[in-house]
């Protein structure tokens, strides 16, 4: 015998006196769906089951119904046969459906296995007459771009966001392999990483009485970098990583610009060799790479077949050979040297552009190739000076790779305090950054770090031309829809 009590309703000598505490434990036991992945391996293989998604194809014939149902949980489509005696009007391409009934081996050689259908019930109708997308039909990427809001129900969408979501679980993996600690750093700040004023800020509104009552007492910004935050924790802990949002105001419309883009950051101390940075860059970008080409094998050929085809090679030959590193100098030399005419001069001293990036790429096997040793002035503060002259060089490096260009950016950071005092005063942030000078001067180790794009990693390995198709919601000029 027991007694309970919940919301009004009691139970004693084990006999339900509450028809409502029955059905709320009907509904307990009640099996989980199967998702359409676990079907298709045939696990539950002769059991009832309840699948749940979303129609991809619809085909009616005089005795049977066949649908092609997806969950988003992988690539390929459960069919389902059913009675046409299930037929329903409001059972269209893209109307979500709930399946009840029986997982049995198939007789066609493409399909293992498919869900004979007791029961069909139409959740969400579509109305496939305004509805973007039509069955059967594949849709460029372009195209679709202009639905942020739909663009996930079709195939392509759906498999870059599930190579999105290995690939961000893998570069955790790594990490947290190889001994780093997560930070997560603000997504608000009070300062300018990169020093180059492309940032938006941030202001409340509304609320405030007094016009020059600043909520936060002094300018803040979206981050366009959380390196500044890593070098602070890098002071206690010798290897960390940031994996967030990062912003920039540039009014760029090209191909591998976003206003907001995520982030792969990582700061490791005690080192004074640029050689560990390229490292962990070259190893974290094999390691991920792999990870998600095993895993999202499908996703990853229709990348490979439909949108980039041969792309997969270009891939292959990356993971297979060690990336090459070449300094700035003999980057220019190379340009120099060159019979191809670059719309942007290759004198010493300037920044490389994409054209630049692309055909060293080019010239080195088309394979990543390391840049070290930029002239000094194209890097920021924080990068440490390599005092060497007549050429004054940071001890600075990018990744560089093919179809995209530059892919990650680091340096050693300046850990001299008289160096990076002179620095600051330089450039006229003497006054913002004496946090920074602080932490020169209370235990201060010789440490680096670097960054790197997460969409443009994308864009790599997928042989995706523009990065607005590598991210859910694309943030541009002129455009911030949803």
């Amino acid at each position: 015998m027991f007694q309970a009590t919940a919301k009004g309703f009691f139970v004693a000598s084990g006999r339900f006196a509450c028809r409502g505490l029955l059905l709320s434990i009907r509904h307990y036991c009640k099996k989980k769906p199967a998702s359409v992945s676990e079907a298709l391996t045939g696990a539950r293989l002769g059991e009832n089951i309840t699948v749940q998604g979303w129609v991809r194809a619809v085909r009616a014939q005089k005795a049977n119904l066949f649908l092609h149902v997806n969950d988003g949980s992988c690539l390929q489509s459960l069919q389902i046969v059913a009675s046409s005696e299930l037929q329903d009007s409001l059972l269209t391409f893209g109307s979500a459906v709930e399946v009840n009934g029986t997982l049995k081996e198939s007789p066609h050689q493409k399909q293992p296995f498919e869900l004979q259908a007791d029961q069909i019930h139409v959740i969400g109708e579509c109305n496939t007459l305004e509805f973007p997308f039509k069955i059967k039909e594949r849709h460029s990427l372009e195209y679709i771009r202009q639905f942020p809001h739909l663009r996930s129900r079709t195939n392509a969408f759906s498999s870059l966001l599930r190579i999105r979501s290995e690939a961000t679980a893998a570069i955790h993996s790594y990490f947290k392999e190889n001994g780093f600690v997560h930070i997560h750093t603000p997504v608000i700040t009070s300062n300018d990483c990169e020093g180059a004023g492309e940032l938006f800020q941030v202001e409340s509104s509304g609320h405030l009485q007094e016009e020059d009552d600043n909520f936060f007492s002094v300018p803040v910004f979206l981050t366009v970098s959380g390196q500044l935050h890593l070098e602070v924790m890098s002071g206690a802990f010798s290897r960390v990583y940031a994996f967030g949002p990062t912003f920039r105001a540039e009014k760029s419309q090209s191909r591998r610009h976003l206003a907001e883009f995520y982030m792969v950051e990582a700061e490791i101390s005690f080192t004074q060799s640029l050689e560990d940075l390229t490292q962990v860059m070259e190893d974290m970008f094999r390691s991920t790479t792999e990870q998600v080409f095993a895993r999202c094998t499908e996703d990853v050929d229709l990348f490979h077949k439909h949108v980039a085809r041969g792309h997969r090679d270009t891939v292959d030959a990356m993971l297979k050979k060690k990336f090459p590193v070449i300094s700035y100098s003999e980057a220019i030399d190379i340009l120099n040297r060159s019979s191809q005419k670059f719309v942007f001069p290759t004198d010493w001293g300037c920044d490389l552009q994409t054209e630049h990036e692309k055909y060293l790429v080019k010239h080195c096997g088309d394979v990543p190739v390391f840049v070290t040793d930029y002239p000094y002035e194209l890097k920021p503060f924080y990068a440490r000076d390599n005092q060497d002259h007549p050429k004054h060089t940071a001890a600075a490096v990018d990744l560089l790779v093919p179809g995209v260009g530059e892919l990650c950016g680091g340096s050693l950071r300046e850990e001299r305090l008289d160096l990076i005092k002179s620095r600051l005063e330089e450039v006229g942030l003497e006054d913002s950054y004496k946090w920074y000078l602080d932490l020169r001067r209370f235990g201060s180790v010789p440490h680096g770090g670097f960054g790197m794009g997460f969409e443009r990693y994308l864009q790599c390995i997928l042989g995706v031309d523009n990065i607005k198709d590598v991210i859910p919601f694309p943030r541009f000029p002129y455009s911030c829809l949803l």
